[in-house]
């Protein structure tokens, strides 16, 4: 009964009505579905380091791109009204190249917590909806994660003199209820920052996966995702 239930689970998950799941896909296991589930997470994890852990990977990308943070956007274009778009620029830019940098010291935490995933974990993440992979990771992996990439973030960021005056203004704004004390500080800014854009990323990752595991070559993922399709 929950072998069925589970798959059921996967179906509904994978937006399918129970009417359209064939046989096949009602044979398989709570191991096979699991192991699906684990196989996605872990190639979407992997993808997703490689596409941000690279030049251009936060900078070139809209979606995960990191901007100056609340009222310092809006500080930063009075900066650059008074010619100082370059100095701003290169705050962006520093923020985004030690976004890229931290990423790659993501693989095996990430890998480790896809390996360790229960199938009561795999049950959640289908059962879960859309953010049910971001919510998965962040709680696995956010804080020992962050612990990774804040020095990482901080040797980035010390080389932009910026940097050291963001933190005095945000300091004090945060002081006055202006910004969020994270936002405060640029390295814990841009470290939690890094966390959303890679989580973001994973999930889109696996979304891919799921619609075409064929494209994988993984024997798993083709006898899971792809028997419901």
């Amino acid at each position: 009964m929950r072998r069925r239930q589970f798959t059921a689970g996967l179906v509904s998950g994978l937006g399918m009505g129970a009417a359209a799941l064939p046989a096949s896909a009602l044979g398989l296991s709570e191991t096979d579905a699991a192991a699906g589930v684990r196989a996605a997470l872990e190639r979407g994890a992997t993808s997703a380091v490689g596409l941000l852990g690279k030049t251009d990977g936060f900078l070139g990308n809209p979606k995960v791109k990191i901007p100056l943070p609340g009222f310092l956007e809006d500080a930063g274009k009075l900066l650059k009204t008074i010619g100082q778009q370059k100095r701003v620029d290169e705050l962006v830019t520093a923020m985004n190249r030690a976004a890229e940098a931290a990423v790659p010291e993501a693989k095996t935490l990430l890998v480790s917590a896809v390996k360790s995933m229960s199938v009561e974990d795999a049950k959640g993440i289908i059962t879960g909806g859309d953010n049910s992979v971001t919510q998965f990771f962040a709680g696995k992996t956010r804080e020992p994660l962050g612990v990774k990439f804040l020095p990482i973030v901080t040797k980035a960021t010390e080389k932009v003199s910026l940097a050291s005056k963001y933190n005095a203004v945000a300091g004090k704004a945060a002081g006055m209820g202006l910004v969020k004390k994270d936002d405060a500080n640029v390295e814990q800014y841009v470290t939690g920052k890094t966390l959303d854009g890679l989580y973001l990323m994973i999930g889109e990752e696996e979304k891919k996966i799921r619609q075409n595991p064929v494209a994988t070559g993984s024997a798993i993922l083709k006898k899971v995702f792809g028997s419901l399709k």
